[in-house]
């Protein structure tokens, strides 16, 4: 049963996505949405545990940003209607999406997860913040913002926004403040090098 619905939830969710988001999502696209599932079943592995809690965090995660099929501003309410109808076609048990919906819920920014399923998807889905390449990934959001926000940076007002943001973010895991981190420090000394020049 398990298996079953995560993999229903991912070939549902990648045939809305594919079909449904609009062309300017460089940074919120299928790409993201599969690195997050990568993520929170990392991080859930990490945190040992249990295969219900995993799959209440993968499912989330599979669901988390597909709101943004029909909304750009406020897409948790749309992922949560969209995870919510999915998993009640599928007889998914209540008390559990409702844990789902939850998850996804504490991925609207700022981030306030109450419990460990929420904790593991609010890390997971800024895991970009800790990779090798994060400057990849902070261009594409911000091309993304010029379209869908009309919100446009200068190249220095756009680092001193993200080093901000980064310096502000915690992560809740145990995971996320011993291993993830560190690396998210790297990429906010490589920031605050270009800000310093």
């Amino acid at each position: 049963m398990t298996e079953n619905i995560i993999d229903r939830a991912r070939d549902y969710v990648l045939q809305l996505l594919l079909s449904k988001l609009p062309n300017g999502m460089r940074f919120h696209n299928v790409m993201h949405t599969q690195d997050v599932v990568k993520a929170a079943i990392e991080i859930a592995t990490e945190s040992c545990f249990s295969s219900t809690q995993s799959e209440i965090v993968t499912l989330a995660a599979w669901f988390h940003d597909c709101g943004y099929t029909t909304a750009y501003t406020n897409h948790e309410d749309s992922s949560k209607t969209i995870a919510a109808d999915f998993l009640n076609r599928n007889n998914y048990p209540q008390e559990k999406t409702a844990q789902v919906l939850a998850c996804i819920e504490a991925t609207r920014f700022p981030q306030n997860p109450e419990s460990p399923e929420e904790e593991v998807l609010a890390d997971a889905d800024l895991y970009h913040f800790t990779k090798t390449d994060y400057s990849k990934y902070e261009r594409r959001l911000r091309m993304e913002f010029k379209t869908y926000l009309g919100k446009t940076y200068t190249n220095e007002e756009w680092d001193e926004t993200n080093y901000a943001l980064l310096k502000q973010h915690s992560y809740y895991t145990a995971y996320g403040k011993t291993v993830l981190q560190k690396f998210k420090e790297v990429n906010m000394e490589m920031l605050k090098i270009k800000l310093t020049k």
